[in-house]
């Protein structure tokens, strides 16, 4: 499998670490850890997140954070679109 975030993912996740370590930078590195190993847990388990409330997506909780990984799949590729707190309206 091969995995790629696209821009807005990646951002979702800097505003996310920024906000968090305003109050606690070891917090915001533990939540980027945590992401950062979801995301590669599902190269193995791409199926793990649950069906997507937008079409064609999936989305993984990442444990010990607000987070929600949202992605898709697309034959031997995992696209990462967005990082969301759980809380977020989305979409």
């Amino acid at each position: 499998m091969e995995l790629s975030w696209v821009r807005s993912a990646l951002g979702d996740l800097e505003d996310a670490g920024a906000f968090i370590a305003g109050d606690n930078p070891q917090a915001a590195r533990t939540m980027a850890q945590r992401v950062g190993e979801a995301v590669e847990y599902l190269m193995e388990h791409p199926a793990l997140g649950r069906a997507g409330r937008v079409r064609g997506t999936r989305e993984l909780v990442v444990s010990g954070t607000p987070l929600i990984v949202v992605y898709r799949i697309r034959f031997d590729h995992i696209q990462v679109l967005r990082v969301l707190h759980h809380a977020r309206m989305w979409p």
